[in-house]
């Protein structure tokens, strides 16, 4: 399922939002065009969530401090290129700062607070990941900047949230797998080989309020330009995004008053649905109902286990599993996983295979989609990612540079959004308030 090492995963080329290879007639415009944001977020909730609205065309300027810049500029793997260097930025940044520019100013500054005051008062939101109180110090939190700017939409994205007993501690992503129940549900059973709760394999709480802050974001947007109010403040907490999320399994417990345990691949809502040994490797089977379910019992030639009173429904199946399982097991395995897939396919029956992150980028659906996209990064080399999943028809996701280098686009801000002069720029630089 791999393909050559020369080029492993297909990317579709982009240019200024549009298919390189579409006719030039092909742009539409872009859904959130006009809009202006104000990104004094850094690691990945808010970047997550302010790279979003820059696919959907609204212009990002990202404020980072002089020198350093977003820590996650260093974090996690370095992007090298072909010769093994570094490229001076990190996958994760790359995938969380795409379509924005970059003004690096120093907010510990008072010339540096005025400046990023009056950005705040050209756009139309705001986002930052403070820690509760700390923007408040340099007079650019909610209710300072509100009676300055009073259209302006204040989106606030932190681990607990701006009030209760913890909103001023710190926290990442693991924080909030722990605290939000999600790691109690997440790996094998006790008893089990390899047990105990485990970490979900990327950073899902940041994801996950990213989304939640973009949708808020869009709604106060609407509701901005339907004049049920101007400006308003949103709170978005990593910890209430990620129980948000859990909904379907944390109301299981309020209505049973059990808490769930971990079943590792497994599901609580149906069996079977689980990965299986085949003879090249897994593959996860999953039947919804009854109907699925007879025909996996003719594909692998048990027929009889249909109407066996003991998996007659999906709640017999489910008491019922390690039997059910114990039989199908031994068949799955006798054959390659392409031979059970053809078969289950072509009656119906869901069912694929457990893909590493390389075969996935190549699997002729992703491909098909487009999700592989590539880029000319700002040291001109091809820089690929994985591109936005939104499909809108009328207004497509428009891809805008890659994320930026540090400060770039200090001097063009600060002229084109405020007004300043060379003279004024260079002041500003030769007292550390601005970066390059």
């Amino acid at each position: 399922m791999r393909e050559s090492q020369a080029d492993p995963a297909p990317t579709a080329k982009v240019q200024s939002g549009v298919d390189a290879d579409a006719p030039a007639d092909a742009a539409l415009p872009a859904a959130l065009a006009g809009v202006r944001i104000l990104d004094l977020s850094r690691v990945f909730a808010g970047p997550f969530a302010t790279q979003m609205l820059a696919d959907l065309g609204a212009e990002v300027i990202k404020v980072e401090r002089p020198g350093g810049g977003d820590e996650v500029r260093g974090h996690g793997q370095l992007v090298r290129d072909a010769a093994g260097r570094s490229r001076g930025f990190s996958a994760p940044f790359a995938a969380m700062n795409r379509g924005k520019h970059s003004v690096a100013v120093d907010i510990a500054t008072a010339a540096g607070q005025e400046l990023v005051r009056a950005l705040a008062c050209e756009a139309d939101v705001l986002v930052e990941n403070f820690k509760v109180g700390d923007l408040a110090r340099y007079r650019l939190d909610h209710a300072s900047l509100a009676p300055l700017c009073p259209d302006l939409i204040y989106c606030s994205i932190t681990g607990f949230g701006q009030d209760g007993p913890r909103s001023r501690q710190p926290g990442y992503d693991l924080v909030f797998q722990a605290m939000s129940g999600l790691m109690s549900i997440t790996g094998h059973p006790d008893g089990e080989p390899g047990a105990g709760p485990q970490r979900v394999g990327y950073s899902v709480s940041d994801i996950t309020a990213a989304y939640h802050a973009v949708i808020a974001i869009l709604a106060a947007l609407h509701a901005r330009e339907r004049g049920h109010c101007r400006g308003q403040h949103i709170d978005i907490a990593l910890l209430d995004s990620q129980i948000a999320a859990a909904s379907h399994i944390a109301i299981g417990y309020l209505t049973s008053g059990q808490p769930p345990g971990r079943i590792g691949a497994r599901s609580s809502f149906m069996s079977p649905y689980e990965p299986f040994d085949c003879s090249d490797g897994p593959l996860v089977i999953l039947c919804g109902n009854d109907g699925q379910f007879a025909r996996l019992m003719q594909v692998l030639g048990l027929p009889d286990l249909a109407s066996d009173a003991r998996f007659a429904s999906n709640g017999d199946r489910l008491r019922e599993r390690t039997a059910l399982v114990a039989a199908m097991a031994p068949i799955l395995a006798r054959r390659t996983r392409a031979d059970w897939i053809a078969q289950l396919d072509a009656v119906g029956v869901p069912c694929a295979p457990i893909l590493d992150m390389a075969e996935a980028l190549v699997d002729p659906q992703v491909v098909h989609r487009g999700l592989v996209i590539e880029q000319a990064a700002s040291d001109g080399q091809p820089l690929r990612q994985i591109g936005n999943p939104i499909r809108l028809s009328g207004t497509p996701i428009a891809y805008g540079r890659p994320a930026p280098a540090l400060g770039a686009d200090t001097e063009a801000i600060l002229k084109a959004r405020l007004g300043l002069t060379a003279a004024q720029i260079d002041g500003l630089r030769d007292l550390g308030v601005i970066g390059p």
